[in-house]
This record gives structure tokens, C-alpha cells and sequence, in this order.
């Protein structure tokens, strides 16, 4: 095989926009000389949207030679080695955003505002998205379609369609796709998990959620985009709204049309859990119940606090996401939930990120058996890039993510229309209620449509 030396090609601002920094790939790693792996052996990571979360998955070029073993112990002795993993291309509609990512990650990544662009790249193996909850579905279509591996931060979808539609995508096009709820991944869940599918609580019933509420927001006034931001690609295919601070980084997620309140939020991780625990990642609920209250006054319009009952058939149990609701006796923390079964009750808390914990009964038999036969993550992104090796489904894999996506979205629908609703877990769609139906799809925009 003849290799080669590639050229860089000098960038601009203006150019990051639709072009991209090249790496110089030096023989001695094009060899897998020197103790570096060769090309063939790296997996060449695309990451869409690099705000606060989405920074947290960059990896720098200065650690990407580095082999990592982890010992982990699920049953039995071992090492795993993980397949050294580069951030090579960036993406961001917010050029300071992207420039700072560009800076952690060292080297020269290649940089784009278009997603598309990145999508093209042949060399990119997998994607992480991080970017606003209005774009996870599109995003992560294309990206199955472009033959990339995903993972893409939670909630999966924003609509009913749109969860069918990725986990079609997924299936068609045979790639990996990971949702983001990260909990599932965590001790304290598995943990958990292991406890009560091993029968410590008897036959679980019940599992009630809180957490604290929405906020009531404000009335800033709106305002110009700002030069950095392309605010036209930022609005993608939601309804288009004037450009607000309080309604774009971070803060979108308290408008309906790009997030959808606390119950899209934490909720796609508490419930995450709870579908797993219940082995409900193939099933929905028969009926909603939602009542709550809106904003009061300001410019958000998710709800400020709601309480919906979902009840399950075969088996038979109650889910009831509250916010704020009851917290638990045993664990302090400002949200989570409790699982009620014929022998007592359980407590998982929090769900997101590294943070999910249980109760103390639930740890000390974890250490004595693992009797619950579930499956004990190593890690989220972990998971994700070992699935990529192996091709097997995640643990958050997309119908999974779909299903809990689904509980928040109904949620939402049951809250707006204030009554109660009865749903086909199977068809996905609601008896007897077209209005209702309406809700379960949007028409998109411009050029971005299913």
C-alpha cells in the first residue's frame, strides 16, 4: 500500500463554515509505527453540537493514541480493550462555539456550521450528537442514512413520528444508535435493577417519579441573532420564533417546540430507568392521565407543574411522573423515584450523567449475587463504542429510547389538552381521539421534514 502525505489546508472563519481542517497523518501512525495504532484501528468520531454537553464527549488529540484497558468485572475476570477513539470533525451552528471545542481538542480537526457537510465526510466513523431536542431526529436519520453510528443525546425525538422514523433508520440502514440517557449505565441502576428483578420486592406495582418544577421565565425582550450564531439553521425544522437568548442555548428546553419541560428533560432519564428495570422497552401504556399547571406569565410555555398516571398492561403497573411530587424517605435528592412492590419499596435517584444511586439493601446484595440477570454497562459511550465493534444493540438502543421518549411526549399531549387519553401501544396512535392524533407529528420546515 502506497502512503502518502496529505497537505493541511489553512482555514478561515469564513471557510470553517463550509469546509474543514485537514489532519496531517505522519507516516510513523499511517504504519502504526512507534507504538501508535494505524488508521485502521482508530474510530474517527464527528461530533454535532458542542455546547456544555456536548463538550463533554470530545476526546483531544493528545490522549487519542492511548489503548484503554478497562478491567471491568461482569461475572467473571478480564480486560477489555477499547479501540482508541479521535475527534477528527466538529460541528456547530455557533462559530465561538466551535472554536472552542476546536481548542480543547488540539490538532487539527476538521470544522463545519453544516451538519450535512460532516455527514459527507467518509472518513467519520460514528457521530455524537449534543445538539437542541428539535434536531435529535433529523439528525440522527441522516446520519443512519450517511452509514454513520450514533449516539445522540436524549430526549430521542420530540414527536411520535419521528421516534418510528429513527428506529426504522436504524434498522434500514444496520447501524448502532445509542440514546443518551445515561443512567442506565450507572451502578446505582444496575444495582437496582438487579434487586428487584431477582424478586427482592415481589411483584412491583407502582414506580412514582418527582421532581421539582418548571420555571415561569420571563419576558426578555427579543432580539438580533448574534454574528457567531446562525439562528436560521439553529430553528431548523421547528416553527420558526424571533431569536431570544432565554429561549435558545440551554433555555430551549422550556418551549414545546424545541424541548418540552422537566418531563422531557429528566424525565427521559428517570423513566429511562424505570422502563428498564420494568422490561418495558418494547411496550408503552394503555392510558394517560395529566393534569398540572402552566406558566403564569412569562414567555415558556411547558408545563410549570404536572402530574401524569400511565397505566401498563401485561403486567399490570402504575408509572406517574410528578413534578414536584413525593420524594423519598431514604435518599436525599432532588429528583428520582420510588418502586413499590408487594415486599417494600425501592429508591433510584437522579438518572443522568455519572449520578444514579439506590438504597443501601439494594448495593449489599448486588455484592452478594447477581441474581437479577441484567445487564451491567461498563459505560454509556463505553457501551456505545463497543457496539460499534461488535454490532450488537446498546443499551439504550433506539426503540428502547423511543418507548421513553413516548412517555414524555404523551405526557405533554395529555397535559395540553387537559383530559384523559387512551393509547395503542402497538399502533401508536390514541382511541377515538383525532385531535389528539394531530399532536403525535409536525410538518417540519423548509428543507427539514421526515
Amino acid at each position: 500500500m502506497k502512503h502518502t502525505r496529505r497537505r493541511f489546508v489553512k482555514n478561515t472563519a469564513t471557510a470553517a463554515s463550509a469546509g474543514a481542517y485537514l489532519f496531517d497523518i505522519v507516516p510513523a501512525r499511517a504504519l502504526g509505527l512507534q507504538g501508535e495504532p494505524p488508521p485502521s484501528d482508530v474510530l474517527n468520531i464527528g461530533h454535532i453540537g458542542i455546547g456544555g454537553r456536548g463538550r463533554r464527549f470530545l476526546r483531544p488529540e493528545a490522549d487519542m493514541t492511548k489503548r484503554i484497558t478497562a478491567h471491568t468485572n461482569l461475572g467473571g475476570d478480564g480486560s477489555r480493550i477499547m479501540r482508541p477513539a479521535r475527534s477528527m470533525a466538529l460541528c456547530d451552528v455557533d462559530s465561538g462555539r466551535l472554536d472552542q471545542a476546536a481548542t480543547l481538542v488540539g490538532g487539527r480537526p476538521r470544522l463545519y456550521k453544516d451538519f450535512r457537510r460532516l455527514l459527507e465526510d467518509k472518513e467519520v466513523d460514528a457521530v455524537y450528537i449534543a445538539s437542541p431536542d428539535h434536531w435529535h431526529a433529523l439528525q440522527t436519520i441522516m446520519a443512519c442514512q450517511a452509514g454513520k453510528d450514533v449516539y445522540v443525546e436524549k430526549p430521542a425525538c420530540n414527536t411520535i413520528e419521528e421516534g418510528r422514523a429513527m428506529v426504522k433508520a436504524a434498522e434500514r440502514y444496520g447501524r448502532v444508535v445509542q440514546v443518551g440517557s445515561q443512567g442506565r449505565s450507572q451502578p446505582g441502576a444496575w444495582q437496582a435493577g438487579n434487586y428487584i428483578r431477582a424478586g427482592r420486592l415481589g411483584t412491583v406495582r407502582k414506580v412514582t417519579c418527582w421532581h421539582y418544577a418548571s420555571p415561569d421565565g420571563d419576558w426578555t425582550p427579543d432580539a438580533e441573532a448574534p454574528p457567531s450564531l446562525d439562528y436560521e439553521m439553529w430553528v431548523g425544522p421547528a416553527r420558526w420564533i424571533p431569536y431570544n437568548p432565554k429561549r435558545t442555548h440551554g433555555a430551549f428546553r422550556w418551549m414545546i417546540d424545541f424541548g418540552g419541560g422537566q418531563i422531557r428533560d429528566r424525565g427521559a432519564h428517570v423513566m429511562s430507568i424505570a422502563n428498564w428495570i420494568m422490561d418495558c422497552d418494547h411496550k408503552g401504556p394503555v392510558s394517560i392521565r395529566a393534569t398540572g399547571e402552566p406558566p403564569k406569565d412569562g414567555m415558556y410555555n411547558s408545563a410549570v407543574t404536572m402530574e401524569v398516571s400511565y397505566e401498563f398492561k401485561n403486567p399490570d403497573w402504575t408509572l406517574v411522573w410528578a413534578q414536584p411530587g413525593v420524594p423519598s424517605t431514604t435518599l436525599d435528592a432532588r429528583y428520582g423515584a420510588v418502586y413499590w412492590g408487594d415486599n417494600g419499596n425501592l429508591t433510584v435517584t437522579l438518572g443522568d450523567g455519572d449520578r444514579t444511586f439506590t438504597d443501601q439493601k439494594a448495593k449489599d446484595f448486588a455484592a452478594e449475587c447477581d441474581c437479577g440477570k441484567i445487564f451491567r454497562s461498563p459505560g454509556h459511550s463505553e457501551n456505545f463504542e463497543d457496539c460499534i465493534r461488535t454490532r450488537e444493540k446498546p443499551i439504550m438502543h433506539m426503540e428502547a429510547a423511543h418507548r421513553v421518549a413516548s412517555l414524555c411526549i404523551l405526557g405533554n399531549i395529555g397535559f395540553q389538552l387537559q383530559r384523559g387519553l387512551d393509547w395503542d401501544p402497538v399502533n401508536e396512535r390514541f382511541r377515538n381521539d383525532e385531535e389528539a392524533n394531530r399532536l403525535l407529528s409536525r410538518p417540519g420546515r423548509g428543507p427539514w421534514h421526515l
